[in-house]
């Protein structure tokens, strides 16, 4: 049997395993690299290279640079602009979701699109309560078509455009391709829009990103029933300023002063002008102590006072619960008191969803002072935390603790926008001009913005590790050799070559329907890129042939690689989608089909009118 023959038996076993959908797909691009080795027809170097070429490089790193857009919080405020703009309505969610799934692919190719955007969805369809399912695989489907909204939305842009650089000695502008991106979009959108209910399955998942953006006022629900917890601004006219922490008189028994924090937001033994002070108690005690006091409390958008002004762009909360055989079982804590680390206060206890409150044994009643009564610790009590968001992430990481959602989650939600967000924009900015300019192969660019992005502390070390999806990774790298099997056996191009001899000479029309049906199936099996560089020589050599442009030709190998939308496996946004969406692998062709059919209109009748052969 002949290498070729080979490697189309192992393609289309491929296939099978990964119909069979009962295999890891990680496992079956391991093994199909692994048999192409054994059966002579790739050395070990080639059949391991996947997992050092720039194409795997630059999806590891864009999930990191994307996993730091998350993380400073601009995913989650774009979501919150999509709410804001799209209401109640499914189909102006989906407008607007595919418009900026587009618009970001144009900037960090597909991939980078949907790995940094599909966690804002999930949460958004449970704010929501909708399925994700309805919403994950439109957000794919509209970063494929945004791929072609400029010449950087994928490395097949480059290519195509080279080609034409160098067959007719002009290339292609950098916004030439949303001639036929942006009617991509616009086709993709309505089919999403008048039949994406129907065709995309209403199933519920194992687990969903939670909605955090309420969980501030939900802890000072649970924490302060009968009254409330304000963190209070102390501006250099109060008459507090100087006051020791344990001097501050209240002038209500039922408000008390939990906390006194310095300008940077660490508990601070005397109140300082520009810091805060946590107090506790009924909302009218605290409004006249405030108003008496000179203290500013937090204000709303529309001038209403914001009861739990305890989460900023800066500081915010964390609840935890002691563990079994916790070291902190039997410690003896108020309301206040600073935690040994120094940088975190006790705003409130609870056990078995009652909170402890200091009790004054002689009037029982609250005491006026919640240092005058402590609260003795057992396993499940949960305690209340505030700090900076750096301190807390750093100080609930303890054994001896639970955290019940990380300060992290509740940061990127409750308070989008913070302060990594400026830096994070700023390297992002870099990595698109970079990669317009192509002033360094991309794969470099996309780690050099992955490592600022550690640098400046947008991510941390531990962060962008977790982010890189390793299924994602091994999937791609394994099916890399497959490509390299197909091209260099000449598999590819027999039946690429077999095909285009029967349509070649049914005019211009058929040509580019024989093109793309070949590109299209192709692509569904391995990766745009191989599809394309596949393709390419071979279109040319048609073009040649039949004394015609190869632009068009070309253009609709671009278009077609960019349709991999039957399988989950067609490209690596479509596998982050599916276990989030809780999809299976019979269900992209559903949706994929439709979709597919505005991109045979593009390719075949839309792309010979713009570009005359």
């Amino acid at each position: 049997m002949s290498d070729a023959a080979i490697t189309l038996t192992v393609l289309g076993a491929a296939v099978v395993l990964f119909v069979w959908n009962r295999l890891p797909v990680g496992v079956v691009a391991l093994a199909v690299a692994l048999s192409l080795h054994l059966t002579g027809v790739l050395t070990v170097e080639e059949a391991l290279a996947g997992f050092g070429t720039p194409t795997v490089i630059l999806i590891a790193a864009l999930f990191v640079v994307a996993e730091a857009l998350d993380a400073a919080g601009i995913t989650v405020w774009a979501g919150q602009q999509l709410i804001d703009r799209a209401g109640t309505s499914p189909a102006r969610l989906m407008v607007l979701m595919l418009v900026l799934s587009a618009v970001l692919s144009a900037l960090v190719t597909p991939n980078g699109a949907v790995a940094a955007l599909f966690p804002m969805v999930v949460v958004l369809s449970t704010r929501l309560g909708r399925s994700p399912s309805q919403l994950l695989m439109p957000l794919a489907f509209g970063a494929h078509a945004g791929s072609l909204l400029m010449l950087t939305g994928t490395p097949v842009n480059v290519i195509v455009s080279a080609t034409a650089l160098e067959e007719t000695g002009t290339g292609l502008g950098f916004f030439e391709f949303a001639l036929v991106g942006v009617p991509l979009l616009v086709g993709t959108i309505l089919v999403c829009v008048l039949w994406g209910p129907r065709l995309l399955p209403h199933r519920s998942v194992r687990s969903l990103s939670r909605d955090l953006a309420g969980l501030p006022t939900d802890l000072l629900r649970d924490y302060a029933p009968a009254g409330s917890i304000v963190r209070l601004t102390v501006p250099a006219g109060s008459r507090l300023v100087g006051v020791a922490a344990d001097a501050i008189d209240t002038g209500d028994r039922s408000v008390h002063a939990v906390a006194v924090q310095d300008r940077s937001g660490r508990p601070s033994s005397q109140v300082v002008a520009g810091g805060r002070l946590v107090v506790r108690g009924g909302r009218p005690g605290i409004a006249e102590f405030a108003a008496a006091a000179g203290l500013v409390a937090p204000a709303g958008p529309d001038g209403e006072e914001v009861a739990c002004g305890l989460v900023s762009r800066e500081h915010g909360v964390a609840e935890v619960i002691v563990r079994p055989r916790s070291g902190l079982i039997g410690e003896r804590v108020f309301p206040g008191m600073v935690t040994d680390s120094g940088e975190l206060v006790v705003l409130a206890v609870q056990r078995l969803g009652e909170v402890l409150d200091p009790v004054d044994e002689g009037e029982n009643r609250p005491a006026a002072d919640p240092r005058d009564q402590e609260v003795t610790l057992r396993a499940g009590d949960a305690l209340l935390l505030q700090g900076t968001w750096d301190a807390l992430d750093r100080h609930t990481d303890d054994p001896d603790v639970l955290v019940v959602d990380t300060p992290d989650s509740i940061r990127r939600q409750a308070a989008p926008l913070g302060r990594r967000a400026v830096p994070a924009v700023v390297v992002l900015v870099l990595m698109v001009a970079a990669l317009a300019t192509d002033v360094l192969p991309a794969a470099v660019t996309a780690v050099g913005a992955a490592i600022a992005m550690v640098l400046l502390r947008v991510v941390t070390t531990r962060q962008a590790q977790r982010s890189i999806s390793l299924t994602t990774v091994i999937l791609v790298a394994g099916m890399i050799p497959l490509s390299t099997a197909i091209t260099q056996t000449g598999a590819a191009e027999i039946v690429a070559t077999a095909l285009i001899d029967v349509v070649g000479s049914g005019g211009l029309t058929l040509l580019l329907l024989g093109i793309f049906v070949l590109c299209a199936v192709l692509g569904q099996l391995i990766s745009n890129m191989a599809t394309a560089l596949v393709m390419i020589p071979v279109v040319g050599s048609v073009a040649l042939e039949l004394g015609i442009s190869p632009v068009p030709l070309v253009m609709c190998v671009a278009v077609a690689s960019a349709a991999a939308l039957l399988t989950p496996v067609a490209t690596p946004g479509n596998m982050m989608v599916m276990e989030p969406g809780g999809y299976r692998f019979g269900d992209y062709w559903k949706l994929g089909l439709p979709v597919m059919g505005v991109y045979l209109v593009v390719a075949v009748f839309l792309v010979p009118l713009i570009w005359r052969p």
